[in-house]
């Protein structure tokens, strides 16, 4: 499948932070581009989901700025009414607020509003899986695991860096040595979350957040804990977001959900405060890198360009991300230009 006319189209994989912000940057260079993701939503670990009468964001719970570049995409994002500030620091689990006048921004309505409003005007396909990518004539071709073959100029994969590399192993393309070492040293931490809807109030202070993690080396076996309503996303019901820390995360992984809530609900009894009526968990297998790569991206090839980025390169977090997609989208554009 290939655009009828010379126009370049870019293949990226993976409709997160990343790979939504390089698509809408070389759409506006004129390239053209196709995102793929396996998932029926956009935005990976930006998700927001419902039940019940509740509203919860289950990943990834705000994000900071501090990068100049970050600073003005968000600007327009708060102009355009998708993104506010939540808070400037968040409780401490003895329910001692700890304000540090820094601003943490959450999505209006959930963080899931902000991938959603990048996504507008892309051509994006969820709910596909890509499962191979192969180099030839010239070009890269994407194959599906149900559909045609795309065949692409330049090839973007955001996916976390142990699929990036299961896809070119999949089409026979040999990784430049330093490029596969890079990608596999790649690790990261999972997360179980527990997600509870509650009959009445919850305990948890204002303005809806308890940091665990930062607590004297704490966090374990909870490392974060939020109260959507207070956030400001769940307006018709409490519903609170239990985030497990990283060890308890890995020990626990394969035990039932059943045994996984009550251990965590347990550890934040004195906050939950009302009845539980109806509970679910996501388990989030790549949650964080341990430590990411020192490069805003990784470019494997540049006839035809070949580059990996995600939040796995240059910071961990969602600003970490959205830099890394811009830089990715740069050296494509300069490859393909």
């Amino acid at each position: 499948m290939q655009s009828g006319t010379t126009e370049k189209l870019c293949v990226i994989v993976g409709a997160g932070m990343s790979g939504l912000l390089a698509a809408r940057t070389l759409k506006q260079a004129g390239i053209r581009t196709i995102v793929f993701d396996e998932a029926r939503e956009v935005g990976g670990r930006m998700s927001t989901c419902r039940f019940g009468d509740g509203v919860f964001d289950d990943g990834a719970q705000f994000f900071t700025v501090r990068d100049t570049c970050f600073a003005a995409l968000v600007a327009a994002w708060q102009s355009e009414d998708v993104v506010a500030v939540w808070s400037h620091g968040f409780a401490k689990p003895d329910g001692s607020n700890n304000q540090d006048g820094h601003p943490r921004y959450r999505g209006i309505g959930g963080m899931a509003a902000i991938p959603t409003h990048l996504a507008r005007g892309l051509d994006v396909r969820t709910a596909v899986r890509v499962s191979a990518v192969q180099h030839s004539g010239g070009y890269w071709l994407v194959q599906m695991d149900d559909g045609p073959t795309v065949r692409a100029d330049a090839l973007l994969i955001t996916s976390p860096s142990e699929k990036s590399v299961a896809l070119v192993t999949a089409g026979g393309y040999p990784l430049p040595t330093l490029v596969r070492a890079a990608l596999e040293n790649i690790e990261y931490t999972r997360c179980i979350a527990v997600l509870a809807l509650l009959d009445g109030e919850s305990n948890v202070p204002e303005p809806g957040g308890v940091q665990y993690s930062g607590d004297n080396g704490a966090g374990e076996p909870v490392w974060w804990l939020a109260e959507n309503q207070r956030k400001g996303i769940s307006p018709q019901a409490s519903a609170i977001t239990i985030h497990a820390g990283p060890r308890f995360s890995l020990e626990n992984w394969d035990r039932t959900d059943d045994e996984v809530v009550t251990a965590l609900i347990g550890s934040v009894h004195l906050f939950v405060g009302s009845r539980v009526r109806e509970v679910r968990t996501r388990r989030w297998q790549y949650s964080q890198p341990v430590e990411p790569h020192s490069e805003p991206c990784l470019v494997a090839a540049e006839t035809p360009p070949l580059v990996f980025a995600g939040d796995a390169f240059g910071g961990a977090k969602i600003e970490g991300a959205a830099l890394s997609g811009l830089a990715a989208a740069e050296h494509i554009r300069r490859l393909l230009v």
